[in-house]
Parts: C-alpha cells; structure tokens; sequence
C-alpha cells in the first residue's frame, strides 16, 4: 500500500466552490463599494463612465453633515432595543420549551419555525394590514377594549408609533431564531446540576445565573452577534412600512445609504455611508468580544 505524501487536499477541494462562491458574491460588491466611495460617482458617471478618484472627500461630506449623526444615534438605540427584546423574550421562550411536554413542545417549536421561516415581506404586508388606520385589527381591539382614541388611528404617521411598529414586526421574526437556538444549547445541560443545584436550596433565578448561564455564555455571545449584525443591517422592513419616515423617524443607516444613493443619486455618498456602517459594526462586534475575551481569561 502506498504512502501518501503531503498534505491531503481532498477536504480543501470539497470546500472551494463555496469559498470561491461566498468570495464572488459578497467579497466583490463590497470591494466595488469601496472603490466607489472613493470616487465622484453620481448619474453622469453612471452613465458615461469615467468616474474619478476623489480621496476622502466623500467621507469628509458624510462626516461633516449632522443628519448622518442623528442617523447613527438611531440606530444605536434602534439595535439596542431589537436586540434586548429578542434576547430576553427568546430566552424566556427557550426556558419555558423545556418546561414543556413533548406534544405541546413540538407544537410550539413548530409555530416558531413557520414564524421564522415566513417570507419578509409577506410578513411585513401582514403588519401593514394589523396596524391599517381603517380596517387594522389592532384599532379594532383597541377600540373593543375602551380606548376610543384609536379609532381611525394612524400608526405610520406618527413617528414613535411607526418606530414601536417596525420593533414589534423585527422581533416577531428574529425570536423563533433566536429560541430554538438556546432552546437546543440547553438540551446540552446535564440534568444532574439541575437537581444538585435544587437540593442546595436554589430557586430558579439562582439556576439560570448560576448554572445555565456560565455554561451556555459561548451560545448566548453568538446569539447575540447574530442578531446585533442582522439587526444593525435591517433594511426590507422599514423600507417597506415607512421608507424611513414619517420624516427621519425610522431611518437607520441602511435605510439612509439607500435615499442618498438613489433619491439624490449620489452614489458615492452612498457607498461611503455604507462602508461606515461596515466599520461601525464591526466596531461594535470587536468591543464585544474584547469584553467577552477578558470576562473568560477573569474566570
């Protein structure tokens, strides 16, 4: 029998379609945009070409404006408040599943999975239709339950209304995720700490602190990032209900990329307002798991 010699290749070989699949379909749009945003890139160019190279400069424009400030406070405070509801309600989700017997428990993972797996517009036009000043279910039972003031009521019109909207629609999509997840990682606890844990006079509060929580901490950091970075990135959704408004109420920087770009059709300004929001993430998700790195080496 012969010897093979060298490292063996086959596990790479298996691989490179996806990895030069993956480098093809997002490694080239994001290098395309940054070399935009270094360009004067607007119609003109889009047309007949010949964009040139303008340094910074379009950095510089971003910057200096105080609306792509307010831009980004919002959605700091837009990420924040997704992410929190999604983490605390998928986590009470996922401790009541083991709670469960097995019919209700397939019941109830089954309803989340169709919540999860439902498109997102088609459950974007449902919240549409939910919160409709006319025929919107929501003023309906309002109105039912007292609150006369509801009749007729604009949501959408009204920007901390629109906003509550917009959070309620993205946490019903990112909870299922966000419960199965945990629900899974604490499959993996033994059952015997539980019950040590119960004999020493531990309430369920202690437990979780105590035990499910030290053990599951690199589940729930990855929960967590997932959702920062698909919160942080949410654009279909408010496009579709408010196109940002009413006003600036609901813009993000996606959101905000995407009307520079193409309501202004300054492209550049657009490709350098989305490559600050790579950066910006990325920032956030570094400072992170620095944190996270020095709580574990604490230990």
């Amino acid at each position: 029998m012969r010897r093979r010699h060298g490292p063996d290749l086959r596990p790479y070989l298996l691989i490179a379609p996806t990895v030069v699949g993956g480098a093809l379909l997002l490694g080239y749009p994001l290098v395309r945009n940054l070399l935009i945003s270094f360009q004067e890139y607007g119609m003109g160019e889009l047309i007949r070409g010949g964009a040139g190279f303008v340094g910074f400069r379009n950095y510089r424009t971003v910057l200096a404006d105080p609306e792509f400030w307010e831009v980004v406070r919002r959605t700091f405070w837009w990420t924040l408040v997704n992410v929190t509801l999604i983490m605390v309600i998928g986590t009470l989700v996922a401790l009541m599943m083991q709670r469960l017997g097995r019919r209700m428990r397939i019941l109830v993972t089954s309803g989340l999975v169709l919540a999860w797996a439902s498109p997102v517009i088609a459950t974007t036009t449902v919240f549409q239709w939910l919160f409709a000043s006319r025929l919107g279910v929501v003023n309906w039972v309002l109105v039912r339950l007292g609150f006369e003031s509801f009749e007729g009521y604009s949501w959408l019109a009204d920007g901390p209304a629109a906003f509550t909207v917009l959070v309620l629609l993205v946490v019903w999509q990112s909870v299922p995720f966000a419960a199965i997840t945990l629900h899974s990682a604490l499959l993996t606890v033994p059952a015997e700490l539980y019950e040590s844990a119960r004999l020493d006079g531990a309430d369920g509060r202690r437990i979780f602190r105590s035990v499910t929580l030290p053990l599951l901490r690199p589940v729930f950091g990855l929960v967590l990032c997932l959702e920062v970075i698909w919160v942080f990135r949410c654009f279909a959704q408010i496009w579709a209900v408010t196109k940002g408004g009413p006003g600036e109420a609901t813009t993000t920087l996606p959101v905000y990329a995407y009307r520079v770009a193409q309501s202004l059709h300054r492209y550049d300004l657009g490709a350098a307002v989305s490559t600050l929001t790579v950066l910006l993430l990325v920032a956030v998700l570094i400072a992170y798991f620095r944190q996270l790195l020095r709580q574990e080496a604490e230990r």
